[in-house]
């Protein structure tokens, strides 16, 4: 999908005729933080009932993003205490087979915009109480993400002989350690437990909140990567973020912030939980140099480097 808004302006009437009246004008934006193709502006919903309300718009937007922030709504209308509450949604808008949603708009955050140090506590927090939610719901493991990463390891390996990377023979070693351990690696890691819901895409840009951006719960944004795994996934996912930040990771650990937070929530850690958590750290990053137009600035780049170096050791490798 393409953001282009020509395309949201025209269907624009079409949208304010689906949600009968209640939706106001649209003012259109595309935030620094924003991935993908939706178009998203700011509008103010009224119903008659109660004080009008600040909302958000997206559409086109994907049909798995649509069932969960569906799927996640309580059935009283209140708003729900991991996502934001949904006022109207569709999958179809005038003659377009397109999903749409409007959606409280909250107003702290993204947390990624300014750091504090409880972001950490408080996303590990939210997604703790985003695993207790879809606990009990039927997982199909067939959906559980499965990476190539024989190809990525040998991209990575590439990418650092024809780039000129810091530390160029660091990491020729490093990754051609963890090729020669590639079997053993990836065997263990799809062993995990994978019939649990991650959210998929856990970081600060997806973090917001009714409260304050300092203090109080987290809600979740952005739920196009919700699948079956394991929740180190998600912990690894949030901690890759401050790889190139080592004085907050040393501060924080997102890792073992999601694990106290889930057990908080009454939520099960298995003893293999940190073993997985290292498997996953080595995997990806030992191959972020695949990676360098999204992950190639040379402070990421490092602290990937020293994590990849600190956890071999610790899985005796």
């Amino acid at each position: 999908m393409h953001h282009d808004p020509t395309f949201a302006k025209n269907l624009l009437p079409t949208l304010i005729e689906a949600c009968k009246g209640h939706l106001g004008p649209v003012s259109w934006f595309r935030a620094d933080w924003q991935r993908g193709g939706a178009s998203t502006g700011r509008a103010i919903w009224t119903t008659g009932e109660g004080p009008p309300r600040e909302v958000i718009v997206k559409f086109p937007i994907i049909p798995k993003e649509l069932f969960w922030t569906r799927r996640l709504q309580t059935p009283d209308s209140t708003p729900p205490d991991v996502i934001p509450h949904l006022f109207a949604s569709g999958i179809t808008l005038g003659h377009y087979d397109l999903a749409w949603l409007v959606m409280e708009r909250l107003p702290h955050g993204p947390l990624g915009l300014r750091w504090h140090k409880d972001h950490i506590s408080r996303v590990a927090d939210a997604a703790a109480r985003f695993h207790a939610e879809t606990d009990s719901l039927p997982v199909d493991t067939a959906e559980a993400r499965v990476e190539d990463w024989t190809t990525l390891l040998d991209q990575s390996r590439k990418s650092i002989r024809d780039n000129r990377l810091s530390q160029k023979p660091r990491w020729a070693e490093a990754v051609k350690l963890v090729q020669k351990r590639h079997d053993n690696l990836v065997q263990r890691w799809r062993r995990r437990d994978a019939t649990h819901w991650i959210h998929g895409d856990l970081h600060l840009a997806n973090a917001l909140s009714r409260t304050s951006p300092q203090t109080g719960d987290v809600i979740l944004i952005d739920l196009a990567e919700v699948r079956p795994g394991h929740w180190t996934e998600d912990a690894v996912y949030l901690e890759r973020q401050l790889w190139g930040r080592p004085d907050r990771l040393k501060a924080t650990r997102p890792v073992k912030a999601l694990a106290q937070a889930r057990r908080r929530h009454g939520l099960q850690n298995e003893p293999l939980s940190p073993e997985l958590a290292d498997i996953r750290r080595i995997l990806m990053a030992a191959t972020s140099p695949a990676f360098l137009k999204t992950e190639g600035h040379p402070r990421h780049l490092a602290g990937a480097l020293d994590q990849l170096e600190a956890a071999m050791p610790r899985l005796r490798l």
